[in-house]
């Protein structure tokens, strides 16, 4: 069952966030409870492939509630850690290939109930054109409204740019910087510290990039980074 507190929790931040753009906020942590952590795991899709652990959303909900609690306790106490994310290439339509790494599941509902948060508060300021990476959003609206544009003002010519490997030179000491803008609670800043510290496991071999980080987690570096550096 959906949580009618944590989206009640949400709203109240999202208001704060419209009423006083200019507010830091420094107390989110103590929201995310077992329940607020159910609530993540029930937005979290059910159906990616495992991570390093190879703990399946299945296999994870077979003993839900005592997972739950004990992520909760680990949380609380900050003894949780961030698994290394597995990494694998992607081959990409010109010949390149695409980083995508692989959060252990129960990774992704933490990053999951932090991406909840953040979102309350960096969606207020998006202009309602921007499609990325937004919650109720997706790239076949964004199509769909730039289609209606082009015949709409008779445009002809489209211009696609793209910053050449973003996700892989990703400055996190700069993205930290830009978080503190909103974001002041040390508990998330820590929590979001320990996902870009984590490490990446690409085959037998474990590393921890100095920069950079691999799509395809609930929070990934790079999405914070645009929910928080393209605003309006």
């Amino acid at each position: 069952m959906r949580s009618p507190t944590v989206s009640t929790q949400l709203q109240r931040i999202a208001t704060q966030a419209v009423d006083y753009p200019e507010d830091v906020f420094t107390n989110l942590a103590h929201l995310i409870d077992e329940d607020f952590l159910r609530e993540a795991y029930h937005r979290t899709r059910k159906d990616s492939a495992p991570g390093s652990d190879h703990v399946t959303a299945q296999d994870y909900a077979e003993h839900l509630d005592e997972n739950l609690r004990d992520l909760y306790d680990r949380m609380r106490s900050g003894r949780y850690q961030a698994p290394p994310v597995a990494r694998v290439w992607l081959d990409k339509d010109d010949g390149k290939k695409r980083a995508i790494g692989k959060p252990t599941f129960e990774d992704k509902i933490v990053q999951r109930a932090v991406a909840m948060l953040l979102g309350a508060i960096y969606e207020q300021d998006f202009q309602d054109f921007s499609y990325g990476f937004r919650e109720g959003r997706s790239p076949h609206q964004a199509l769909s409204e730039l289609r209606e544009q082009c015949l709409g003002k008779h445009l002809h010519w489209i211009i696609d740019a793209d910053i050449s490997g973003f996700f892989d030179s990703l400055d996190h000491s700069l993205l930290r910087d830009v978080l503190r803008q909103r974001v002041k609670d040390g508990s998330i800043l820590r929590l979001i510290g320990k996902g870009l510290t984590a490490g990446v496991i690409e085959g037998s071999d474990l590393m921890y990039p100095e920069a950079g980080s691999p799509q395809g987690g609930v929070l990934s570096p790079p999405t914070i980074w645009q929910n928080t550096a393209i605003r309006s």
